[in-house]
């Protein structure tokens, strides 16, 4: 009979799957900003951004109001290794005056009771940290702030809804500011609902845990979103707990199909009618109320106790939740439910007895069907945020109903384990969540105001002022200037080098053309094909070779013999080894040029150390290798620099490109110079490509003052100490390096990597510049950086993720700054050559710098139009100007020359 009068208590497993869904449904809805205001689950953030990771220390104060004693709290949190803690509590009564009195007089009373405990453990002399719980639904815009939004369970204060009850605590402890000694002081830090804080304690014992549940008087749960999902709060970065406020569940209707007669008629007598659906079905507030309007109804129908309706049943409120439970204590048999049934003047028979037990169950199960479900969708939420398969983690409960109950924890866990398979889950029993939370929420929030002072001394070097900006641009202007005079360009660090390339392409060069290319650990033999008139254009066919570490280091004879057999593999691929071919020599290495095809190396760069080499002519070992093979000749024209490259192939397409830099493994410019300002070469007339090799600045000491001891150490240990200082701050190739150094520094400071420095970490080299825009990618969740970690051999927590990503920004931010302050004192530079009060110009990019980070082309840009405002820069992005440029040079060479012989 019981079964068929409740079966629509029954609920079975597809049902309670479809609640899941819509329950994830509305939890998208609530953490949406357009659709939050009309959603019922609120989905609050909490401003808590991470769990205790067992580092916490300190002394904290912690007060709980919101279940039905009001409470005070004193938490010692050790850092002894061991992660103990000791809580001292105090319990005090709710009077109903209060809770249904004004906002004043709840606060005074909190502060009447925070200060008699302060007394009692003798804590007045003392300024502790201050963690106020308070268990109802408020929106906070930080951790110290809250705005109530509604009373739930059975308090109504007046004057409190829509106001910040933290500053109405602060107000109240502010006129017993003369009771206390006056070092004594109470700072309030933290503003903790009672589900973060059950979540809160139970991830200082088990870091797995980022749920939280509460099944008591009132039920609630918050869980450790992505930030990048909650539109409410500004940033993307990492993660924020969520109070998801879900017992407002329905309250647009969405349980109506689910809601029973006596659902509705309990809510209808309750203090909020319309508010709070779920909670009305799940907690142990109404579920004794629940039971009575059922039993009510049999009686009436003659169902139960001979039809005989007592005074109790009519009573509002007369069966309880301890009833409910006691009723349901099987292992007593029937001994419970009679005694309790008796004591409510009701005279059951046995019969009447096995029906109630049975009302009982059947409305308990039910709460623990509903809340399994709601829990499983947000399980479900935290797996596939991290996009697993199989998920382990814990949820942290506290609350009476789940404590007390005889049945409902293992109900609770049987139904989730089926809801969600593919999760793991462990249960954990929050002890003093309220209170200890608070503390724990204000210990980690003085960890990490901690933690962020430490990590922004650590990186403030390398946020450089406007002020400090211009001082570089103004100290590379010098610098430029020192390396074009010929008293002072010996002894300058920007050389300043002659190129010999004396023109731009003009769109008449014509011919087939070869192009090495030798600048990194690759070498490219190219073959191009130039075409002008209507149908100009440019065709290329190239081969990449590597060039063998022992080959890189080994002799010079070795290298170009090396370069000469690429060559010949090349000519015999392409069918051509009998033609001579005028050939283009790329070679992205400081020389010293005395003409177009004379090239002496100033000293190697870019992991480089062929013996042999530096103060000799390059063309000539070329020749001399090409000789010695004795297979075919070439005509070499031009040696050339990959950044005039660069500045050619822009300048193919655009006439107006006179600047050309190279921002990649190495960092350099050239620029096309007055021949009047060249003091090291002959002649007045027309202008010439100068190749700045700016990579050199700063070796005089003149930017000491922007080297950081992270530079300091990343120079020390590099193949050419104290040399290409500049481009050491800001080449591809030294960047990662910069970025490894700080996060050994970070973790000695027990900052990262729970202060644990991996073997990984140790290596030089490990952090690749590839990593660094990977890292900083704006779609790439913390997930993926946490797997990019990984795969270096890191295992980072979210945490880690989100300092690794400030990190990489700050020192890529840096590069591309110094980048644009050094290529603004080169277009003031052209400006004031051409005496214009505005400057049109282009600059011909190349590198993977600028082409694959993120931030760095923006960045770069940015400074730049600071810098030198009268200045109208386009940056145009150079397609292969290592190969097609060395082609163009030659080109526009042969141009050049046999107009010279006409």
């Amino acid at each position: 009979q019981v079964d068929r009068y409740l079966y629509h208590m029954r609920l079975s497993d597809d049902v309670l799957l479809d609640v899941m869904a819509r329950f994830q449904a509305e939890m998208v809805k609530g953490l949406g900003r357009d659709t939050n205001p009309t959603a019922t689950v609120k989905m609050l953030p909490s401003f808590v951004r991470s769990l205790p990771d067992g580092s916490e220390k300190g002394d904290f104060l912690a007060v709980d109001l919101g279940g039905s004693q009001f409470r005070a709290h004193r938490v010692k949190v050790f850092d002894d290794g061991k992660q103990s803690s000791q809580l001292e509590s105090k319990f005090y009564p709710t009077p109903k005056e209060v809770i249904r009195g004004n906002g004043a007089e709840l606060f005074d009373y909190v502060a009447d009771c925070l200060l008699d405990f302060m007394e009692t453990k003798n804590l007045k002399h003392k300024k502790l940290p201050l963690g106020f719980t308070f268990s109802f639904p408020c929106r906070q815009t930080k951790l110290e702030e809250g705005v109530l939004l509604a009373w739930t369970k059975h308090f109504k204060v007046r004057g409190v809804q829509d106001t910040d009850v933290v500053s109405s605590l602060r107000k109240a402890l502010q006129k017993h500011k003369a009771s206390f000694v006056p070092a004594g002081d109470v700072d309030v830090l933290a503003l903790v609902n009672d589900t973060v804080g059950t979540m809160m304690t139970c991830g200082y014992d088990d870091q797995r845990c980022e749920v939280g549940l509460i099944i008591g008087t009132g039920t609630n749960a918050c869980y450790m979103e992505e930030m990048r999902h909650i539109d409410l709060v500004e940033g993307d970065e990492g993660r924020m707990c969520i109070n998801t406020e879900w017992g407002a569940f329905g309250d647009d209707g969405a349980l109506d199909d689910l809601r029973t007669e006596f659902d509705r008629e309990l809510d209808l007598g309750s203090l909020n009618p319309g508010k709070q659906l779920f909670e009305k079905m799940i907690s142990s507030l109404y579920l004794g109320e629940l039971v009575r309007l059922i039993l009510l109804k049999m009686t009436k129908e003659g169902l139960l106790f001979n039809g005989k309706v007592s005074t109790a049943l009519l009573t509002k409120g007369k069966i309880e939740m301890k009833h409910v439970s006691a009723m349901e204590k099987y292992k007593e048999g029937l001994s419970n439910t009679k005694e309790i049934l008796t004591d409510l003047n009701l005279f059951p028979s046995e019969e009447d007895c096995i029906a109630v037990q049975h009302v009982c169950t059947i409305v308990s199960f039910r709460s623990a069907n509903l809340c399994a479900a709601a829990l499983a969708a947000i399980l479900t939420r935290l797996r596939e945020n991290k996009k697993l398969l199989r998920m382990r983690t814990t949820v942290g409960i506290d609350g009476g109903l789940y404590k007390t109950h005889p049945q409902y924890a293992k109900r609770l866990h049987k139904v989730v384990r089926r809801l969600v398979p593919n999760c793991d889950v462990r249960f954990l029993l929050s002890v003093s969540g309220s209170g200890k939370g608070a503390a724990m929420v204000t210990a980690v929030a003085y960890r990490l105001a901690a933690q962020r002072k430490q990590i922004d001394a650590t990186l403030a070097p390398f946020l450089l002022s406007l002020e400090t900006l211009r001082e570089v641009r103004n100290t590379m202007r010098t610098e430029l200037e020192y390396g074009l005079k010929r008293e002072t360009q010996a002894s300058a660090t920007v050389k300043m080098l002659p190129t010999y390339v004396c023109g731009t392409p003009d769109g008449t060069e014509k011919g087939k053309f070869l192009a090495l290319d030798l600048g990194g650990t690759n070498f490219r033999v190219l073959l191009v094909k130039i075409r002008s008139g209507r149908r100009r254009s440019v065709q290329m066919y190239n081969k990449i070779f590597a060039i063998p570490l022992e080959i890189m280091q080994g002799t010079g004879e070795e290298l170009f013999d090396h370069i000469v057999q690429c060559i010949a593999d090349f000519l015999e691929y392409m069918g051509i080894k009998g033609a001579r071919l005028p050939l283009g020599f790329t070679f992205s290495f400081p020389c010293r040029q005395a003409s177009i095809d004379k090239g002496t190396l100033v000293g190697w760069t870019k992991g480089f150390k062929a013996t042999d080499c530096e103060g000799e002519d390059v063309v000539d070992m070329l020749r001399e290798a090409i000789r010695r093979r004795n297979e075919f000749d070439l005509d070499i024209v031009a040696v050339v620099n990959d950044t005039v490259g660069t500045m050619m192939t822009c300048g193919y397409e655009d006439p107006n490109c006179e600047i050309g830099l190279i921002a990649g493994t190495g960092s350099n410019v050239c620029y096309m110079e007055d021949m009047k300002n060249i003091e090291i070469v002959e002649g007045n007339e027309g202008k010439m490509c100068i190749n700045t090799e700016w990579g050199g600045f700063g070796d005089n000491g003149c930017i000491d003052n922007i080297r950081t001891k992270y530079d300091k150490e990343v120079d020390e240990g590099s193949l050419n100490p104290g040399k290409q200082r500049y481009e050491k701050m800001t080449s591809g190739m030294y960047l990662g390096e910069i970025v490894r150094q700080i996060l050994i520094d970070l973790t000695k400071q027990g900052l990262l990597f729970r202060g644990q420095i991996s073997e990984s970490l140790r290596k030089r080299g490990i952090f690749e510049t590839k990593f660094l825009s990977q890292i900083e990618s704006d779609r790439l969740a913390l997930l993926q950086v946490r797997r990019i970690l990984q795969q270096l051999g890191l295992d980072s927590t979210c945490e880690d993720s989100i300092i690794v990503k400030e990190v990489c920004g700050a020192v890529s931010k840096r590069a591309a700054q110094l980048c644009g302050a050094g290529l603004a004192a080169i277009v003031e530079k052209k400006r004031e050559n051409q005496g214009v009060e505005r400057l049109q110009i282009t600059v011909g990019v190349d590198g993977t710098l600028y082409k694959l980070h993120p931030h760095f082309s923006r960045v770069l840009r940015e400074t730049v139009k600071e810098l030198a405002p009268q200045c109208d820069v386009t940056f145009m992005l150079s397609e292969d100007g290592s190969g097609k440029g060395a082609a163009l040079i030659t080109a526009v060479a042969k141009r050049l020359h046999n107009v010279g012989q006409k």
